[in-house]
């Protein structure tokens, strides 16, 4: 199993469980993480979905072998493979499945958490930048090193713009950045940054805090924001009241209200 997941309450852990290869990511890898949204999602009792990798590694990116090897399978099903060949598109719907990854990710209603520690590169550099918290332990080093490589960072990059903006992002993609977990603290790539025998802590402290938030809120919120990112805030102001509306007089804002006014927890925070 490229994974290794784990229930605990409202919590999905997984666990990026290739330790060997520093977690890099293979196809049966990206098809894993989306099945495994796809479920926790679906199954309606997941609230908070935590990121991490085994072996004190994050995520080694793209692994190069696995690409060289669908690649290799592709050509030897073609008498000639040139360019535009199916060997080509081969690759590209390759690489596409990781970007959809990266927009499933995105766009899940639940909270994200990543947990980064280790090699923080390439494809796991992208998944940091989609999450809704990102803990880094002091021995994160984050690198985009597709450039080097004659690469280009293709599906990740849209969302190094979103999280770094475009000045920083260009200037990592196009020196190969290699960035330490406290200057990724000051671009604002991480949230905060823990020493290793304090993340787990940490991330329990932020896990508390998530689940004191009402679920449909939450989710709510977060499509909210992402459209807030492109959208005019003049041209948001009709959408966003109807919004507030269905929360307001929907069943979360109800027992919000009545847990503030009778001064105790709300029934999703638990006892």
């Amino acid at each position: 199993m490229t994974l290794a997941i784990q229930h605990s309450g409202a919590v999905l852990h997984i666990t990026l469980n290739r330790p060997e290869v520093r977690n890099a990511m293979s196809l049966r890898m990206v098809a894993d993480l989306r099945a495994a949204l796809a479920s926790a999602e679906a199954e309606g009792l997941v609230r908070v979905i935590v990121l991490r990798g085994a072996g004190g590694h994050f995520c080694a990116g793209a692994d190069l072998k696995d690409m060289a090897m669908g690649r290799m399978q592709a050509m030897q099903g073609e008498h000639r493979a040139g360019e535009g060949s199916p060997a080509m598109d081969a690759v590209a719907q390759a690489n596409s499945q990781f970007g959809e990854l990266c927009v499933a990710f995105a766009q899940t209603p639940l909270a994200l958490v990543a947990v980064l520690e280790g090699s923080v590169m390439g494809g796991g550099f992208g998944l940091a930048c989609v999450a809704d918290v990102a803990l880094a332990c002091d021995t994160a080093v984050f690198r985009l090193p597709e450039t080097a490589l004659g690469l280009v960072p293709a599906q990740i990059a849209p969302f190094l713009v979103e999280r770094l903006g475009y000045s920083q992002a260009k200037r990592l993609a196009v020196t190969g950045g290699r960035v330490a977990a406290a200057d990724a603290l000051a671009v604002g790539l991480v949230h905060a940054v823990h020493a290793s025998d304090q993340i787990d802590a940490a991330l329990a402290a932020v896990v508390s805090d998530i689940l004191t938030c009402a679920p449909a809120a939450l989710a709510a919120t977060k499509a909210l924001m992402a459209k807030a990112r492109l959208t005019a805030p003049a041209d948001l102001v009709q959408e966003a009241a109807r919004v507030f509306s269905r929360a307001a007089q929907g069943a979360e804002g109800a027992e919000g209200t009545a847990a503030f006014l009778q001064k105790r927890k709300p029934s999703w925070a638990g006892p």
